[in-house]
């Protein structure tokens, strides 16, 4: 198996692991808000020294593509191709919706092998981020924007299976679908680097590599500036 340098940035949480053959060696994760700018550069570079450190050399690099954050996903995936680049090394993309789901499917929770996987990222308003997987990470709910109201998911919840829902976005959801039986909710739940490992190692034993010059983050939709409100 490969030795992967992982980088995730696409939501508040910024982090950067290190992984060989299904393990982490190393890691690093901040939950303190959106600096990823500041640390993720450092993370990368604690995962360089520790490889170098083991005589180990990287392999490739993955990075979560999003959706989330504009600015942290362009942060994320500069680096990654950079990093990329001076290794010359090749560069794996990983949907952060898909990462999400994988991360409670592998987790100790007692999960029905017929749940629904719901993950959701907040997108503002009521608005997320957010896509619908079977267990064998089969999509049945394409990756989208979608504005929360008292009728979503009713197919889905309509059909009996345990709908999992969780992420930074599934609060918005809670005091609309949490009378319905079958909608359970999973707390805490974050896309995190460490995480990242089996996506990024199959990816790679099968090569899907991404293109240096043209990937792009998967942003879902068009980024909408603001104007900054007045003070006085």
């Amino acid at each position: 198996m490969a030795v992967i340098i992982n980088i995730e940035t696409s939501t508040d949480v910024c982090s950067a692991a290190l992984t060989a053959e299904g393990q982490i060696l190393t890691h690093y994760e901040d939950f303190g808000g959106r600096n990823h700018a500041a640390l993720i550069s450092g993370y990368i570079k604690g995962c360089l020294d520790f490889a170098a450190g083991h005589e180990i050399r990287p392999d490739a690099v993955a990075v979560s593509l999003g959706p989330g954050s504009y600015t942290g996903l362009r942060i994320g995936l500069s680096e990654a191709k950079g990093l990329a680049y001076a290794l010359d090394i090749p560069l794996i993309g990983v949907g952060t919706l898909e990462l999400m789901a994988t991360r409670v499917m592998f987790s100790t929770l007692d999960i029905d092998p017929e749940s629904i996987f719901v993950p959701m990222i907040d997108a503002r308003r009521m608005e997320v981020y957010t896509a619908a997987y079977d267990f064998g990470l089969c999509r049945l709910m394409e990756p989208q924007p979608y504005i929360l109201d008292e009728g979503s998911y009713a197919g889905m919840l309509d059909t009996g299976r345990p709908v999992l829902f969780f992420g930074n976005g599934s609060e918005k959801a809670r005091g609309l679908l949490d009378s319905a039986p079958n909608a359970v909710f999973v707390p805490d739940v974050v896309p995190l680097a460490v995480d990242m490992v089996a996506l990024a190692e199959l990816r790679h034993s099968r090569r899907e590599f991404l293109d240096l010059a043209y990937s792009v983050p998967e942003y879902l939709k068009d980024f909408q500036a603001t104007k900054p409100r007045r003070l006085i």
